[in-house]
């Protein structure tokens, strides 16, 4: 009955032995702050076809092929976080025009037409409307389910207007 204790009162509850915490939540640090980053792609009208949530300390390339796996499409309008020799052998072998903005310092650079490359407008203006939800902009749910269901509920209402 002694387990090193000197008073009669119960120990502590055992431990599940789980951490707590952000390890899931695709919340990292990045220069700002704790962040999220939200990689989208769109349809040629600007509406959301997928999405993906990683930690803001990650490099947007990581979460490309996730992104656009098993989606057929003629061509991918990124910038310049998106120059990679991973996703542009991907994006030639399916047969996908490249259209991405390149590095200065990338060897055998690409043509890209600029009017094409133009439409990339269409992006930036639904993370404008994305970012006009509070919750959205400020992170305010704490799981990544529940901040992934107000960016498809936004999502919803932007596609309504």
């Amino acid at each position: 009955m002694c387990d090193g204790r000197c008073d009669d009162r119960e120990g502590p509850p055992p431990r599940s032995g789980r951490k707590r915490g952000t390890q899931s939540q695709a919340i990292g640090r990045s220069k700002g702050g704790m962040t999220t980053k939200i990689l989208a792609l769109t349809d040629a009208l600007g509406n959301l076809v997928r999405f993906h949530l990683m930690p803001g300390h990650r490099f947007d390339t990581v979460g490309v092929p996730p992104l656009i796996d098993g989606i057929a499409f003629d061509g991918l309008i990124a910038d310049k976080a998106f120059d990679s020799n991973a996703i542009i052998a991907d994006l030639d072998e399916r047969g996908a025009a490249v259209i991405i903005s390149q590095h200065p310092r990338r060897i055998g650079a690409r043509k890209i037409d600029p009017a094409i490359y133009a439409w990339r407008h269409l992006i930036e203006n639904f993370f404008c409307k994305l970012k006009e939800f509070k919750r959205i902009a400020m992170r305010a749910c704490k799981t990544d389910r529940s901040f992934e269901a107000m960016i498809y509920l936004a999502a919803a209402v932007i596609n309504s207007r």
